[in-house]
């Protein structure tokens, strides 16, 4: 044994010299066949520190949802290390990004009745937030009249700048940060440089305020006197309120969240005990990559595969077409949707032309003084059209109103023009001047009225808080959208959720803007994005487990999804607000997240780990590819599974673009009751514009001793006259009825090349 040791020693010390003069050092996550390790070693530790590289190169050691460990290592040495027979792969850690009061209400929760009730309100479960970390003092974190944490909760209180055990209580029940990768980031010569203690707290305390506003909209306590400087203004609370908060630090102030932390939390949170993850951060690279080289979604199937719910944020790349990320099927990915609630403001022009915006702006009103309006833009020179620091000439902007392609000025007040891509798309910001923000056509108005005038003027009018906007909810239009650009018999996203304009608790780090320059200090924060959104589904599915202990992940997916609305409150199809025209599946998966009739679907497509290895197998991995996900060793059938029977609440039926005549697919579906035993449900079909669709058997009867009916879906396309629209696709839809509840899938038809 002696002799082992002295061999592990030189062995180590032969790695340490040969990497200490490679300056091209990366960081890189090692995934590992576990059952390898030689019984001569302890511990899998001892294994990596002897086989595979130094002690002092090891940043995190992953056991729990992965096996295997992160290094700092040289590409040469990474590549040698991806032919070791126990090596299953070997992944170039990467950067991630952050997808950054009255929507609980919004979502038809209401207090002493249904679902708000039913779970107590998400009192015995616990969400773990991966993000920027927790302000534990806020109010929304307090734990008067919370019961004892939950005796199966195994994480702590990681104490470490400004923070300490003493910040948590019975509410905020754990907190931790990871950081060892982004600081080897920097370490290395990446683009990031290390953490700038001025800014920043070595500890889970959030110096950034997007973790703080996720936890609190996912599970923030009723606070009375809410606002964000008089905006908003009522009784804040999370989704889920009486539910426990675990804090799991990962991103870091203007430097982004690195794979080899998210993966560390996502093994710490699963040893801890949480029962919800909500992770709004994503993309990074605007790839989606497999899953078997994808740290989020391998964390997230390591989740799943232990019953715990994983919600992530379909990213805010939109509205182009297959934007959407976070797309694996195990995964719930959320899109961004309005709410009932606006800030309008509006530009008033020299011609009385009156133009509508929306502003967050809190300071000393304009009061109808109209003032010079100019647009550097008009030189042609981008930084200048986007107002960027220090692009501006201080003596054409002083004591004028500036226009902004998006940006920031120097001038006595701002008017925001949304670019063509944006669209109509508006959302509020904090902003320190006077400001308003316009679509893209009112923008273009106010560029012209500019240009054709000698002497333009224009004043700002801010009218505070509206609610009762209708319609509502609408698409936002920075939200992600389908389809899967990965695997497209997936529909992505799921659903949507509020995402634009949502008040939640903020940091005492940063003023309400996050500039430097901004030192208010504010306990509530208005932000938009699918970041936003993402929380709504994870405090929806924390009250659903806590109403329902016995629900699958994938149950209460299909929960959600089933019973989502399709419309708004004006009763009409939902709209897309970049286009103004009706949104569609690609936009808002199965629809709007309605967490009433959520609570009793009726009927639930649940899926097991055996069907998201067949789908895996059906998509081509191969099983080194697929143990990589799993953990497990996988044997895939001799017959490739159909990746389109995956058990999904939703179809996607892609039809090859070659094809001619009549083309036909059929489906496999299987729905478990969870409603009243003795049941009888038939079947309701929308199809497209030349397609049809039908259901066989087309009534499900369940007993006590019968809980669980399959079907067959056939889609049968004429591509004569099939109409595909702006999108490439058509949308249709079944649903199973029993008189009292709907059961609805969304059914798409596309004619698609495979890459």
């Amino acid at each position: 044994m002696a002799s082992l040791a002295l061999l592990c020693l030189l062995f180590a010390s032969f790695i340490s010299r040969t990497l200490s003069t490679d300056t091209t050092v990366k960081t890189f996550i090692i995934r590992v066949d576990f059952r390898s390790k030689p019984s001569v070693f302890p511990t899998h530790y001892h294994w990596y520190t002897s086989e595979f590289t130094a002690p002092h190169r090891i940043l995190h050691i992953y056991d729990t949802v992965f096996h295997g460990f992160s290094a700092t290592l040289t590409a040469d040495h990474a590549s040698s290390l991806a032919d070791h027979p126990s090596v299953l792969a070997v992944l170039e850690d990467r950067r991630r990004e952050l997808h950054t009061t009255r929507s609980p209400q919004f979502l038809g929760l209401r207090n002493q009745r249904g679902l708000w009730s039913e779970s107590d309100y998400g009192s015995d479960v616990i969400i773990g937030v991966f993000d920027t970390g927790v302000w534990p003092e806020r109010r929304c974190f307090s734990d008067v009249n919370l019961g004892p944490v939950p005796s199966r909760w195994k994480g702590f209180c990681e104490a470490g700048v400004k923070f300490s055990a003493k910040n948590c209580n019975r509410k905020l029940v754990g907190a931790r940060f990871f950081v060892k990768g982004h600081e080897a980031a920097s370490r290395f010569g990446g683009p990031i440089t290390g953490i700038n203690e001025t800014v920043e707290f070595r500890s889970p305390r959030d110096a950034d305020g997007h973790g703080t506003h996720t936890a609190s909209t996912a599970a923030g306590r009723h606070v009375f006197r809410a606002s964000m400087e008089g905006y908003a203004f009522g009784i804040a609370k999370g989704v889920a309120p009486k539910a426990r908060l675990a804090v799991y630090k990962v991103c870091w102030k203007n430097a982004g969240c690195f794979d080899s932390d998210i993966l560390a939390a996502f093994d710490a949170a699963v040893t801890d005990g949480v029962d919800v993850i909500s992770i709004s951060i994503g993309g990074g690279d605007g790839i989606s990559s497999p899953y078997y080289l994808d740290p989020i979604a391998i964390g997230s199937y390591g989740a799943v595969s232990r019953g715990i719910f994983v919600s992530s944020s379909a990213g805010n790349d939109g509205p182009t077409s297959m934007s959407v990320t976070n797309l694996a099927p195990w995964l719930v990915t959320v899109g961004a949707g309005t709410i009932d609630r606006n800030f309008p403001a509006d530009v008033i022009l020299g011609n009385g032309r009156r133009l509508s915006g929306v502003s967050l702006y809190s300071g000393e009103p304009l009061k109808g003084k109209m003032y010079p309006l100019v647009y550097p833009g008009k030189s042609g020179v981008p930084s200048a059209s986007l107002c960027m620091e220090n692009t501006l000439d201080p003596n054409l902007v002083k004591g004028k109103i500036v226009i902004c392609d998006r940006g920031s000025t120097g001038g006595v007040g701002m008017i925001l023009a949304n670019g063509v891509s944006n669209g109509e798309g508006l959302v509020g910001d904090a902003h320190m001047l006077p400001a308003c923000a316009l679509g893209s056509i009112e923008g273009d108005a106010v560029k012209s009225y500019v240009s054709s005038n000698s002497n333009p003027t224009a004043t700002i009018e801010f009218k505070g808080t509206v609610i009762g906007i209708k319609p509502a909810p609408v698409v936002a239009s920075f939200s992600g959208r389908g389809p899967n650009g990965l695997n497209p018999e997936i529909l992505k996203p799921d659903l949507i959720a509020p995402g634009v304009n949502i008040l939640a608790t903020w940091t005492d780090a940063v003023g309400p803007t996050g500039l430097d320059s901004d030192t208010r200090k504010t306990e509530f924060n208005i932000l938009s994005g699918t970041s936003m959104a993402c929380p709504h589904v994870s405090g929806g599915a924390a009250l659903l487990k806590s109403a329902h202990p016995d629900w699958s992940p994938a149950a209460i997916r299909s929960a959600m999804m089933t019973t989502a609305n399709t419309f708004d409150n004006s009763m009409k199809a939902m709209t897309d607000e970049a286009t103004g025209k009706s949104a569609t599946v690609y936009d808002f998966g199965a629809g709007h997240l309605n967490l009433d009739r959520a609570m009793d679907p009726g009927l639930v497509y649940d899926v097991t780990d055996n069907d998201y290895v067949s789908y895996m197998c059906g998509i081509g991995y191969g099983p080194k590819a697929i143990q990589v996900v799993t953990k497990s060793p996988v044997n895939c059938p001799l017959k490739r599974p159909l990746p389109e029977n995956l058990n999904y609440p939703s179809i996607a039926a892609l039809f090859p673009s070659s094809s001619t005549g009549v083309s036909t697919k059929a489906f496999i579906r299987t729905v478990t009751n969870v409603g009243q035993p003795t049941a009888v449900y038939r079947t309701k079909i929308q199809s497209p514009k030349g397609v049809t669709i039908t259901v066989k058997p087309w009534k499900l009867v369940f007993t006590p001793a019968v809980k669980k009916r399959s079907f067959i879906v056939t889609v049968t396309a004429d591509t004569k006259n099939l109409v595909l629209g702006d999108t490439g696709a058509a949308f249709g839809s079944i649903s199973w009825s029993d008189g009292k509840h709907v059961v609805r899938s969304p059914v798409v038809v596309t004619q698609f090349d495979p890459l």
